[in-house]
């Protein structure tokens, strides 16, 4: 029996008013897999995330992670669904400034109640920071700040990271680097992984790409 999908999405539509985002759309992605998703802006790429999340109503269609339908799950269950099962990563870090970097890193298991400082100083060598972990989020550059969030994302060790355009404030070198980083510790945590991206060289990392068109 094959192992069951991190994620599952069936026929998904979602509009704003008159404009449809995406309609009919279904994927599936299992443990240790990353699927790139490209698209203009517009094409509702980060609207998805929200809505696979939970963030977002959907006007039609059905997600499972890890096998629980969200829709049959109340709010507080969605939350905790979000806190235990779920990584998120940003295009703009959102590092909390009033935390140093093992403090932001750390705020996942903080907020289900189980504190890990061997863990969270296991992700910060992961990612190369653990001489930084002191430091407020100030001092550090657009590179080192993302691999803090890619750190957090995968602290509580979540089935599924939701990555939305991860590289867009970076460098080339940084981009990159920020990018074998995330696919290395996806391997090694057997995490499945969506990815939102606009850069091609990002996309080359996934395991398969998926492209999203505006609708009319």
């Amino acid at each position: 029996m094959p192992p069951q999908p991190v994620l599952t999405a069936q026929h998904l539509s979602k509009r704003y008013g008159p404009q449809r985002l995406f309609e009919n759309l279904s994927l599936q992605l299992a443990r240790g897999e990353m699927l790139a998703l490209l698209g203009e802006s517009g094409s509702g790429k980060s609207t998805l995330l929200n809505c696979l999340a939970g963030l977002e109503p959907l006007d039609a269609g059905q997600v499972l992670i890890e096998g629980r339908d969200m829709a049959a799950l109340n709010e507080e269950a969605q939350a905790a669904l979000r806190r235990e099962r779920l990584g998120f990563v940003f295009q703009a870090f959102h590092v909390l400034p009033h935390l140093n970097v093992q403090d932001n890193v750390a705020l996942p298991l903080l907020l289900q109640g189980r504190p890990d400082p061997a863990r969270v100083a296991e992700m910060l060598a992961a990612v190369e920071l653990d001489r930084h972990a002191r430091h407020m989020p100030r001092q550090m550059s657009g590179g080192q700040l993302q691999r803090v969030a890619i750190a957090r994302a995968l602290v509580h060790r979540p089935a599924l990271v939701l990555a939305d355009e991860p590289t867009g404030n970076l460098d080339a070198r940084h981009a990159d680097q920020v990018m074998q980083l995330l696919r290395t510790q996806l391997r090694e945590q057997g995490a499945a992984c969506l990815l939102v991206t606009h850069s091609q060289q990002a996309a080359a990392l996934a395991d398969r790409r998926l492209q999203m068109e505006a609708l009319a």
